[in-house]
């Protein structure tokens, strides 16, 4: 993979809405605090014996706009336009180098590509996102100038949730298609206290979705184009005071611990330099 997933673990799951860079909420009028996600630990049982961890933190600046994201040892900065939309991403290595960096493009206020540059632009790769009443049903990433199959994943709706979400990828190893079902509770997901187009971005199931999903069936599709089921996850949710996921713990079929997230939050209120006479 030529990303760097600064999200590590978190990809397998994982952001943004009521904090987008110009939410009108925002005035001088009404300057109330708001609760952002400020820290996510990612517990990966997959091999038992040697669980792994990943920490992600995430940094805002005091129009509550999110600006850094550190992972892994490895940061992401992020700037905005004048209209408050992300503009630009630098990706830096371990030793504070930048690895890559992006450029956002927009139909009005909608995400449309994402370029990734690179010192070696073989490297380069395009994001496309495509939608339906203002909702992502699909994306697109290229990894080659010259991409004739590009990764997909669709998503499909119940409400304000992703219901089904379909993922094809041309590896080298050979080609392969996922899909993902969900069902959800009626509380906030963590990733929607935080920006719009950073959670477009992101895309995945968690990101889209407005509440948390409960329970996820996981199938693959077989050489014959049936789908055959690989796994069933089910998620036991800890909630703090605020009704918002504190921990969250997958167990497969079987009641393994698959996977656990801890969430951390902070509040913060938007400081003003001048207000209107």
């Amino acid at each position: 993979m030529k990303i760097y997933l600064f999200l590590g673990a978190l990809s397998s799951v994982l952001f943004f809405n009521s904090c987008s860079g110009n939410d009108e909420d925002d005035t001088p009028n009404n300057p109330e605090s708001q609760i952002f996600l400020s820290k996510v630990t990612t517990v990966n049982y997959t091999n038992p014996s040697n669980p792994n961890t990943s920490v992600v933190t995430f940094d805002y600046n005091s129009q509550k706009q999110l600006i850094k994201v550190l992972s892994q040892g490895r940061a992401t900065s992020f700037e905005y336009d004048i209209n408050g939309k992300l503009s630009k991403t630098n990706y830096y290595n371990t030793d504070g180098t930048i690895a890559y960096y992006t450029t956002w493009s927009y139909n009005e206020n909608q995400l449309t590509t994402i370029k990734s540059i690179y010192p070696d632009s073989n490297n380069n790769t395009t994001k496309a996102y495509t939608y339906n009443n203002g909702k992502v049903t699909s994306t697109s990433l290229c990894f080659s100038l010259n991409c004739t199959t590009p990764s997909t994943s669709s998503y499909t709706y119940i409400g304000d949730n992703v219901s089904t979400e379909i993922i094809f990828s041309d590896n080298i190893g050979g080609s392969s298609t996922i899909k993902r079902e969900f069902s959800y509770d009626n509380k906030v997901n963590p990733y929607s206290l935080t920006n719009t187009y950073f959670r477009t971005y992101l895309a995945g199931t968690q990101f889209l979705s407005q509440n948390n999903y409960t329970s996820e069936k996981i199938s693959s599709k077989d050489s014959a184009g049936n789908w055959v089921q690989i796994q069933n996850i089910t998620y036991e949710i800890q909630y703090n005071n605020a009704q918002l996921p504190s921990k969250v713990i997958g167990k497969d079929a079987n009641g393994n611990t698959f996977i656990e997230y801890n969430y951390e939050y902070i509040t913060l209120q938007k400081q003003y330099t001048s207000f209107p006479g």
